[in-house]
């Protein structure tokens, strides 16, 4: 009963270019004379590089050598020191030359792979000759300024992704410049050869575009520079602003843009964003492999990637777990208003410790916040608390040192010991030393102490919060919520902050990330459709809490289908809302339209599961049986025995083809050449049940060109029109 697979068409909607069309031979010289000139740049810079190595070793050995270090005077020292000086400053020029070539190199060799992939011909006056321009992943001009290819993110290629040929313009250095597209061609290039070139004006002719969806899904995504649509670059070049919320359907390229956008952010403000001033909150690990070598491949960094758990593990203490996210709004709002007018108890302190010794008690913590009475009780005191107990916890460990105790310990010491701790071994020449030594080491023995100081442990914020709240106890986010509120908690230096699958996470949990990071830019991409999971923030809770951190949150929709097949595309369409369900399209080619498969008893149930498995397996590329919870994982495996595919987990990458089994969670922002739903029955996606419906539209939409849908027993309502 199941539909055989077919192989998709690699044949492409235009007529085939030819080695014999003037066109393509033209190309093709431009081609090879532009493959050749990047080849040569790539020789010079390694040479140049080879160069500035073998000088600065020359210059650091014959400076060294003629360097007298002499410390004895005064007059002498400053001398000394003016030499050491010039000496780091040569050094540093020599480094930053290195690093300056070493970026142009690593640029030439990302263009080696695919010099580029579109042309414009652009004419900016009535009479004067158009301008042809090449456009790649990088930018890159010859030794006489002339640009050899421009990098996609540049100001002018936009009028490339715009897709339209005649009047258009494009925004440079705050001026509005007007062109005439008079062409937009794309190529399929390897290297120096030039497969085919395509001449299209609008997205559902992007030839180019249809060829890269047509192929293999593997274990990582790849980037879509080359295919970016109107759509999403409105997205990825969107202006700078405080909160972007893209609402995209399954398959619409929401992940794709959202890298495409970080690179654009590299590009606008290179030398001023850090890819450890953005951080990419994503739904879990596989995902995040999933997505490691896109930007990579676009010649930039990955920002700072971690999940939600990570992110609060990292700030949670560490007998407490994750918790409860799903705690209402209110709660926050009561903190926020009682910390208005709060003020610390006696008992809201307890001793800073390390090794089991006091070395500041609560009761001295107590007397010095009322010595800064004057100061609210919040952000503003804490700090000023903090930076008095480092200060008094510098001159305790000094005190320390000095005792019997620590320089007795200090000569006891093993050789071993000695090495962890001072990195050598030490044998004090006076007493001076010996002091110096007995301090490092008191300083070792009380790094938890001075960790505590930083991270304000002395303060009691379960206690503090639940007289605030009126409680018996905090749930872990509220007690992070009070934290930062009281303290001051936060990472103030991020700039840019992308929360992928923003759906997925809770009021909550939004509103303590848009604190945390509170004067980051957010980008939040999702779609309302795939919320699996119960308590989740809704899109208008979603703006609700970002208005409220942030003033205005800016909107864009991402309405087409770029990953399934029009069959499969229809199918999860038809479980959304007609007003919404009219909107999508699909610009994938037409191929086998879904199986589902009803087996009325469990014997022909796991035939047809055992099947459906034999043939995905024997398959190329990847599959994947999504099933919605692991404990139908399990069920399955008890099913199949040695038949069943490996079932992954949050640890370990996708396979590179083959089959897996995935829980729906797991699976999500994922995508396969052929998904197999076990089990599309009444029971486990009842008619009725909002939840459900996503659950299947989100399982549905994984799937590229092939979908075998299972029903042991009744198959769901949810499909009946299907």
């Amino acid at each position: 009963m199941q539909q055989k697979d077919s192989q998709p068409s690699e044949t492409r909607t235009d007529t085939p270019t030819q080695p014999d069309d003037p066109i393509f031979r033209d190309e093709q010289h431009h081609l090879s004379d532009t493959y050749g000139k990047i080849r040569e740049i790539g020789r010079d810079l390694a040479h140049k590089m080879e160069r500035t190595r073998a000088a600065a070793a020359e210059d650091k050995r014959s400076m060294a050598e003629e360097l007298a270090p002499n410390f004895a005077t005064y007059a002498d020292a400053m001398e000394t020191y003016a030499d050491f000086a010039a000496m780091n400053r040569v050094i540093d020029g020599y480094n930053a030359a290195q690093d300056a070539d070493a970026e142009k190199l690593a640029k030439v060799e990302l263009l080696l792979k695919q010099p580029y992939f579109a042309k414009v011909v652009l004419q900016f006056k009535p009479g004067q000759a158009p301008k042809e321009l090449y456009i790649g992943t990088a930018g890159i001009s010859d030794e006489a300024c002339r640009r050899l290819v421009v990098d996609w993110r540049s100001p002018v290629a936009e009028v490339y992704y715009n897709q339209d040929t005649g009047p258009t313009s494009y925004v440079a250095d705050g001026r509005t410049i007007e062109a005439d597209l008079k062409l937009r061609r794309q190529f399929d290039i390897d290297e120096d050869r030039l497969n085919a070139y395509f001449d299209t004006s609008v997205a559902i002719q992007d030839s180019l575009l249809l060829a890269s969806l047509s192929k293999r899904r593997t274990a990582q995504m790849q980037a879509i520079t080359a295919t970016i649509q109107k759509e999403q670059n409105l997205v990825v070049r969107h202006e700078d602003v405080p909160v972007l919320l893209v609402s995209g359907i399954a398959g619409s390229g929401k992940t794709s843009v959202l890298l495409q956008r970080i690179a654009y952010l590299f590009y606008r403000m290179r030398g001023t964003l850090d890819p450890r001033d953005v951080f990419l909150i994503t739904p879990n690990p596989v995902f995040r492999d999933y997505i490691a070598g896109v930007l990579p491949d676009l010649g930039e960094r990955n920002p700072e990637s971690l999940t939600w758990d990570e992110f609060a593990h990292g700030l949670l203490p560490n007998d407490r777990g994750i918790g409860e996210a799903n705690v209402p709004l209110a709660s926050f709002e009561r903190i926020d208003e009682a910390l208005a007018d709060f003020e610390f108890d006696p008992f809201d302190f307890c001793d800073i410790r390390a090794g089991g010794r006091r070395l500041i008690s609560a009761d001295s913590i107590r007397k010095l916040s009322d010595k800064l009475r004057r100061a609210p009780a919040g952000p503003h005191r804490v700090t000023l608390m903090r930076e008095e107990l480092e200060a008094r916890l510098e001159a305790r460990l000094a005190q320390l040192s000095g005792t019997d105790e620590i320089l007795d310990e200090l000569s006891a010491l093993t050789l071993d010991e000695q090495m962890r701790i001072f990195h050598e071994a030490v044998v004090p020449a006076d007493e001076q030393e010996e002091r110096a030594l007995a301090l490092r080491l008191v300083r070792e023995r009380c790094a938890d102490a001075f960790a505590a100081v930083g991270n304000d442990d002395w303060l009691r914020i379960d206690r503090i919060g639940m007289r605030l709240l009126g409680t018996d106890g905090l749930a872990p986010i509220e007690w992070l919520y009070l934290k930062m509120a009281l303290t001051g908690l936060g990472n103030p230096d991020a700039k840019y902050v992308m929360i992928d699958e923003v759906q997925d996470y809770t009021a909550a949990q939004l509103a303590v990330l848009a604190r945390y990071f509170r004067r980051a830019r957010f980008l939040l991409l999702g779609d309302p459709n795939q919320a699996i999971a119960s308590g989740t923030a809704t899109f208008d809770e979603v703006r609700e809490v970002f208005e409220a951190a942030r003033g205005q949150v800016e909107e864009c929709r991402l309405m087409t289908s770029y990953r399934s097949t029009p069959e499969i595309t229809r199918l999860f369409a038809s479980l959304l809302g007609e007003g919404e369900r009219t909107c999508i399209s699909a610009v994938q080619r037409a191929d086998e339209p879904p199986a589902i498969v009803r087996c009325p008893d469990e014997a022909s149930y796991v035939a047809a599961l055992r099947e459906a498995v034999a043939a995905a397996r024997a398959d190329e590329g990847l599959a994947a049986v999504v099933v919605p919870w692991k404990h139908e994982a399990k069920r399955l495996q008890a099913l199949l025995g040695s038949d069943a595919p490996p079932l992954a987990d949050d640890t370990t990458a996708l396979p590179e083809s083959g089959i897996v089994l995935i829980t729906l969670k797991l699976a999500k922002g994922l995508e396969f050449d052929r998904v197999i739903v076990p089990n599309a029955s009444a029971r486990i996606f009842p008619d009725g049940d909002p939840l459900a419906r996503r659950r299947l539209y989100t399982t549905l939409s994984r799937a590229t060109r092939s979908l075998v849908i299972l029903a042991h027993g009744e198959l769901t309502p949810l499909l009946h029109d299907a």
